[in-house]
């Protein structure tokens, strides 16, 4: 699988935009804001999504989501449906980090653990990786080493939990018992920040030690 960021918002959130190199079937992941600066790149990749995955409900994740899936006329998918109360509480998400106003958004479909979602020819696992928010997923392409980790671990550190639902525990436990497991030559994708791999967080991340 293919991948190129387009970091968006204020916040410098990483929007990953995957695609399969056999059939150019793309899916945009976590289209967080700056809708007009989204659709250039993919433009210039030569790319239309097919599919919009959300890891998790916060707004800097889901802001341009709507707006994204009706110009490209595709579905949103995902999260799983613990994070409904974020995706309902957008337009008070809005007011609080300043964004312009977002309307709630409902998804087409939830996803579950161990559901497994397309892109093109390339198959991409469901982890429930709770903590960070309660319905908070990762995208796991077993294939190519690759995994769409959102706001569950970073380069040197993890996701918040001071927010409501959030849990350390839970956070750190879905790491060790989901994440770590899969290989240390996996790459991820972080929801903020840098690539790492998850031998190189598993040996440095001072939160994992």
């Amino acid at each position: 699988m293919k991948y190129h960021i387009i970091p968006v918002t204020a916040f410098a959130q990483n929007c990953s935009v995957i695609w399969c190199e056999a059939t150019g079937t793309a899916a945009l992941v976590d289209p967080g804001g700056d809708a007009e600066k989204i659709k250039q790149e993919l433009a210039q990749l030569g790319l239309k999504p097919a599919q919009i995955l959300l890891t998790h409900g916060h707004l800097d994740h889901v802001g341009a989501a709507a707006e994204l899936a009706a110009f490209y006329q595709v579905e949103i998918v995902g999260p799983h449906r613990n994070d409904a109360f974020w995706l309902e509480n957008l337009p008070t998400q809005s007011q609080m980090f300043g964004f312009a106003h977002c309307e709630p958004l409902q998804p087409n479909r939830w996803l579950e653990e161990g559901d497994v979602v397309t892109v093109g020819e390339v198959s991409l696992q469901v982890l429930l990786c709770p903590g960070h928010t309660p319905g908070h997923i990762v995208f796991y392409d077993a294939a190519g080493r690759l995994l769409v980790s959102g706001d569950v671990i970073f380069r040197g550190g993890v996701g918040r939990t001071d927010f409501p639902q959030g849990s350390h525990e839970d956070l750190i436990t879905a790491i060790h018992t989901k994440l770590l497991p899969l290989g240390d030559d996996v790459t991820f994708l972080p929801g903020h920040g840098p690539i790492s791999t998850l031998g190189e967080e598993r040996r440095n991340n001072p939160f994992l030690q």
